[in-house]
């Protein structure tokens, strides 16, 4: 069997931590691109797409982002299957006709999260569960037919529509992720120290449960590619009998 080919729209500015993270975490070849220079695939040409996060704003006025949720808005439209998360969540909600804001408020650090009960990216993981969390910006209403899959008192953690599943938090981390993230954001001691104190191996051990929905994510898409493959001879087979 072919080893999985996903698009990786990496939107963090050049942040050696993401590619690092993100194919640390899939069983899948991923071809990357810098889409903050404007770079998109040429094509939809995938078994998937994964949409990494930023330190920007979907509603933001800028040519990259628009091509980046029209990009995204067209491979859901093809079925593609696509997981973004946390900016990537929000464009993926954005592109699909969902709104997002500036949140008022802060969330960092390692939170609680609740799911929906078992599904397609949460099977495996605990229904109350870990995760390590940075973002200003949420998804404050979901996009029409939008499954609500997670959330916490900050709001929606994880949604669906179709093919398509977004992740407000960011469950590729490790620990050296986490603790560089928050020492970079604008903090106060206080708040900045309650952080750091809270990442520790226990809580990272706690987190690495939700990593699961990677190697979910991983099964639906080749179930999809084998699904695909199956139908074709069938298809050839009525064209030409």
């Amino acid at each position: 069997m072919s080893q999985l080919r996903f698009a990786l729209l990496n939107a963090s500015h050049d942040d050696a931590n993401t590619p690092r993270n993100f194919r640390r975490e899939f069983d899948a070849s991923l071809e990357e691109f810098a889409v903050t220079d404007g770079s998109l695939p040429p094509d939809f040409d995938y078994d998937a797409v994964v949409v990494t996060g930023s330190r920007a704003s979907v509603y933001w006025d800028e040519p990259w982002i628009d091509g980046l949720v029209e990009w995204v808005a067209e491979a859901t439209e093809r079925g593609l299957p696509v997981l973004g998360v946390c900016f990537g969540h929000q464009v993926l909600a954005a592109a699909l006709g969902g709104r997002v804001e500036d949140m008022g408020a802060y969330e960092i650090g390692y939170r609680e999260v609740t799911h929906e009960g078992d599904s397609t990216l949460f099977a495996g993981v605990p229904e109350r569960f870990l995760v390590f969390t940075t973002h200003s910006d949420a998804v404050v209403e979901l996009p029409p037919d939008a499954e609500l899959l997670a959330e916490n008192e900050y709001g929606v953690h994880a949604f669906r529509r179709g093919h398509a599943f977004g992740v407000q938090f960011h469950p590729e981390y490790d620990a050296e992720t986490a603790e560089e993230i928050a020492r970079g954001k604008d903090l106060d001691d206080e708040r900045l120290r309650a952080v750091l104190d809270g990442i520790t191996p226990e809580n990272y051990a706690a987190a690495c449960e939700a990593k699961r929905i990677f190697e979910n994510f991983c099964a639906y898409v080749r179930e999809r590619r084998e699904g695909r493959e199956g139908r074709a001879p069938r298809m050839r087979e009525r064209r030409t009998g």
